[in-house]
């Protein structure tokens, strides 16, 4: 039987890896404190390391992340939705 893989949660995976950075304990020890394979710790520490610079990349913490062109998609995919259901609405 394989055994069914975990599902961490965001804040988990911050908490674990932000211990990484501090340095206090080794990987090995954060490892038997949370549970967790000291690979899977070092994977989550080094993804924190790179995407922190994103954080201030905006400034005030704002979204940018090209919200703009996903909502003219959806805006245009509203308006084709309408068009059918108005169709179909005369059909029947």
């Amino acid at each position: 039987m394989s055994k069914q893989r975990r599902v961490y949660t965001e804040n988990f995976k911050a908490k674990v890896a932000l211990e990484a950075f501090r340095g206090v304990k080794t990987l090995s020890e954060l490892s038997t404190t949370f549970n967790v394979h000291p690979v899977v710790i070092a994977q989550w520490k080094k993804q924190l390391l790179d995407k922190a610079a994103d954080i201030f990349k905006h400034g005030n913490g704002s979204k940018n992340d090209g919200s703009e062109e996903n909502t003219d998609a959806l805006y245009e995919q509203i308006g084709r939705l309408k068009v059918e259901n108005d169709f179909l609405k005369k059909k029947l």
